[in-house]
């Protein structure tokens, strides 16, 4: 049976992505931040007949991520795919933007996911894929509108540094997600798409990609996002 890590599962688009592999035969192993409350996570595990585990990581404390390995110890996953979000200052130019929150966005955007990834990555099989949900807003190319502009420096960012790791193994399958403006807590009531109707389309690409070495920049329907 085939294992997936995914990071930040307890809700949203992580938890629907986790689901939808467990529907396709996957053991999933998800992760939630505080690990005294109950998710819907826990509720799928409670549900899957052993083949969904809970593990706690908030990724933007890199001391937890030494015990985590240690629980993981002699596991191997066949994909590795960081889920991890946040945005504020929504409507403020970036030159408005208070240090704090430009440091708690960049850190759980862009270097969080870094640190899971260097951490974790020997767990992952040679032929698998490591992952990170980016967003079309972190495309500098397409960006002609404006606004948004700490998150959409955040996930331009990542990108970048995702890019660099890459370029470190080249050996690896790397995948940099863009799933469209979800309605989700982060996406909002007005977001075009559900996340039931996504995350089937996500994991199809998520799949599509499993041991094709080098970094692509997709987004949903796997087609190629301009950096």
């Amino acid at each position: 049976m085939k294992t997936a890590l995914i990071v930040g599962a307890s809700r949203g688009l992580g938890y629907a992505i986790a689901a939808e592999l467990v529907t396709r035969g996957w053991q999933v192993i998800g992760t939630v931040r505080d690990p005294d409350a109950r998710t819907p996570l826990h509720d799928l595990a409670d549900a899957s007949d052993g083949r969904v585990e809970v593990e706690h990581l908030d990724t933007t404390t890199p001391e937890q991520l030494p015990p985590l390995r240690a629980r993981l110890a002699g596991r191997r996953l066949d994909v590795l795919f960081v889920n991890a979000g946040t945005a504020s200052n929504q409507d403020t130019p970036i030159g408005a933007v208070p240090a704090a929150d430009f440091v708690d966005v960049m850190v759980t955007n862009a270097l969080g996911p870094l640190r899971v990834i260097e951490a974790l990555e020997d767990f992952v099989r040679t032929d698998g894929l490591i992952g990170v949900m980016s967003s079309g807003q972190g495309s500098i190319t397409n960006n002609v509108t404006g606004s948004r502009e700490l998150y959409r420096g955040s996930k331009a960012a990542l990108n970048m540094f995702v890019r660099g790791y890459a370029a470190r193994r080249t050996e690896r399958a790397l995948l940099l997600l863009a799933p469209g403006w979800i309605r989700t807590a982060l996406g909002g009531d007005q977001a075009p798409f559900t996340v039931e109707e996504s995350a089937p389309l996500l994991v199809d690409v998520l799949l599509g990609k499993v041991g094709k070495p080098g970094l692509d920049y997709l987004d949903r329907d796997g087609e190629t996002v301009p950096w």
